[in-house]
């Protein structure tokens, strides 16, 4: 019974009634260009329109007064807050094409947000992805991301990249072949094995993987996450593991990847504000329910104790908490 957990998956973020882009620019654009910025206006304006609409308000923007609101945001404001403010107004395939560009570039890698998006985005986002990020940085991404990282980690990512997964197919007797392919992988540990093991998690339907796992638990006596856990370790092991997660709930993924950036990582801010913004139009809502049925306490919540001043604000008003959560 696969899809019972996509069934109500569902955002944050909505188009605006009533919308007038030449309004927001004009108001935008006192905001930005007074003496004192008006943030307030800014989350007012930026966290209540969706990202078509966002899109269109830079159009205006430009047309009234000639400048890029994206340039205008980046100088007038600063920190956390201004991240939050420019990644609003990417539309969502820049915006990946943007985060997964500053995990790579520099000193060090940033793994786990090149972990977070590639296991966790469908076939179509990654091919608009790579175009956006072709366009932006004229550069390509799986020669960006071939240079960044290496070994089996490398290969589970280049082959996810490729955005070739099969999509609604199911054969349950492939299934228990699929299974006991992933549990010798699990006993032996070669590079073959390896091999085999991320060509069956980043190839098969995410319906196909379901019964794969249902049929794993059966022959093994063990959650495949758990397996995976036991037998590898270092990067290829959490990949794996974000795959299999995704599989099974994609939501409660992201609500695990929220909670350990706010709690095990002192405020992950990189992390909370690329969640929130990639999946405010998506299953944002989803995400706040599996948060907090599975931590007890709301994201709303978190999120008001540990961030501060305009930065909260705004996060708060893309997690769009419901009265019972404050």
């Amino acid at each position: 019974i696969f899809c019972n957990s996509y069934t109500s998956v569902q955002g944050t973020i909505f188009p605006a009634p009533n919308f007038n882009p030449i309004m927001d620019a004009q108001m935008l654009g006192g905001a930005l260009q007074g003496f004192d910025c008006d943030k307030d206006m800014l989350i007012n304006i930026l966290t209540q329109r969706c990202n078509a609409q966002r899109l269109m308000i830079a159009e205006a923007y430009k047309s009234m007064y000639g400048r890029d609101l994206i340039g205008d945001l980046k100088e007038q404001l600063s920190n956390h807050f201004k991240d939050v403010m420019v990644g609003l107004m990417y539309p969502p395939p820049s915006y990946d094409a943007h985060e997964l560009w500053h995990a790579m570039k520099g000193v060090g890698t940033d793994e786990n947000c090149l972990i977070e998006i590639l296991a966790s985005r469908t076939n179509g986002e990654i091919f608009q992805m790579r175009e956006a990020y072709c366009l932006q940085y004229s550069n390509n991404l799986q020669e960006d991301i071939y240079s960044e990282t290496s070994g089996h980690f490398r290969d589970t990512l280049m082959n996810l990249v490729q955005g070739t997964r099969e999509e609604g197919y199911t054969d349950p007797a492939m299934a228990a072949q699929d299974a006991m392919v992933l549990w010798e992988a699990c006993q032996q540990k070669t590079g073959e094995h390896k091999t085999m093991l991320q060509m069956i998690l980043c190839n098969k339907s995410y319906q196909q993987l379901w019964l794969v796992f249902q049929e794993f638990q059966n022959i093994s006596g063990q959650d495949i996450v758990d397996a995976i856990n036991e037998c590898y370790d270092g990067y290829f092991q959490e990949l794996l593991v974000a795959i299999v997660l995704c599989v099974r709930d994609k939501p409660a993924y992201f609500a695990y990847r929220l909670y350990s950036a706010i709690h095990d990582f002192g405020f992950h801010n990189k992390t909370v504000i690329r969640i929130l913004i990639a999946r405010s139009e998506i299953d944002l809502l989803t995400i706040r329910k599996r948060y907090k049925e599975r931590y007890g306490k709301s994201l709303f919540h978190d999120i008001k104790n540990f961030a501060s001043g305009h930065y909260k604000k705004a996060l708060l008003a893309i997690c769009a908490g419901d009265a019972e959560d404050y």
